[in-house]
């Protein structure tokens, strides 16, 4: 085991900055504790890894274990968001004004790890948080390794740590099917796995340049790996089922579509993801009158 202890400049939130990195509650990569301590199982460049974070006081504590250990504990300060500046934010919405003060601790944190953001964004295209969770925990529990480490104490199972691209391009098309992936996003994640060394660079540009290169990649699935691994606070995810609708009804009490919230987001440029993430968590949105997107289960098919 290793250990750090790192003090930063502003109270950390740990749910509230590692929160998105959390795909459904049953994530076999990710727990949170009683004790308010963070667990994550991640494949580093240097083997598998978990990390646990702990805030004590004013001192966040970290401790890995495994391969990656000395690897993730480098970036846990950046995971944090320690290299994301919201001082050039100024919210001009009343609604924005209340939310940077009960979220005013909110960082992007960047997880530096792109690969390993891309397979679960890829999972949730055009499906609901819940078909895609059920098919990460189906094949991360498949084809994962056992974390290093101990076993989180209020688990009864240990984290398994995600595959890495190698494993993920072996996957046959009856697993798969299996999980509930249909062969379009299976391709997607095989191909970008095939060349998932290239894709880790840090410029935000050309890593958005690199992905939208690969067959089943658009826009959405960039900005939501770029949020997660670069920690792109202006990132935005065009072609969202919810987040028009979320930023038209809080800025202007009406729906809008994509170009709509883009036009109402051009103020915040530089913070347009971190401006989408505090209305998310401030809660509301328009009101519900037509049928919610149904669970979809190809195991069937």
């Amino acid at each position: 085991m290793l250990t750090r202890e790192w003090l930063p400049s502003w109270p950390v939130d740990l749910n509230l900055t590692l929160g998105p990195h959390r795909r459904g509650s049953g994530d076999p990569a990710y727990t949170v504790g009683p004790d308010g301590a963070v667990w994550r199982a991640s494949t580093t460049p240097e083997g598998p890894g978990t990390l646990r974070v702990l805030r004590r006081g004013d001192t966040v504590e970290g401790r890995a274990w495994g391969p990656g250990a000395e690897w993730l504990l480098d970036g846990l300060p950046e995971l944090l968001g320690a290299a994301d500046d919201p001082t050039s934010f100024t919210p001009a919405h009343e609604i924005l004004r209340t939310a940077a003060v009960r979220f005013g601790h909110f960082r992007v944190g960047r997880s530096r790890n792109v690969f390993e953001a891309l397979v679960p964004a890829v999972l949730e295209q055009k499906v609901v948080g819940k078909e895609a969770w059920r098919a990460w925990r189906y094949l991360v529990r498949r084809f994962g390794e056992v974390a290093p480490g101990p076993q989180p104490p209020h688990l009864r199972w240990p984290l398994r740590v995600p595959p890495p691209p190698r494993v993920w391009v072996t996957i046959p098309s009856w697993e798969w099917h299996k999980s509930g992936i249909e062969a379009v996003r299976a391709r997607t994640i095989i191909g970008a796995a095939r060349v998932a060394s290239r894709l880790e660079v840090a410029d935000t540009a050309e890593a958005d340049r690199r992905l939208r290169s690969l067959p089943g990649i658009g826009v959405w699935t960039s900005a939501e790996v770029r949020q997660r691994a670069l920690g792109d606070a202006d990132a935005v995810s065009v072609g969202d089922y919810h987040i028009p609708g979320i930023v038209g009804w809080a800025l202007t009490g009406q729906k809008v579509d994509d170009a709509g919230m883009l036009e109402l987001l051009k103020p915040y440029a530089g913070h347009r993801y971190r401006v989408t993430r505090m209305l998310e968590l401030s809660g509301g949105g328009p009101p519900r009158r037509g049928p919610r997107m149904s669970v979809r289960d190809y195991r069937a098919f």
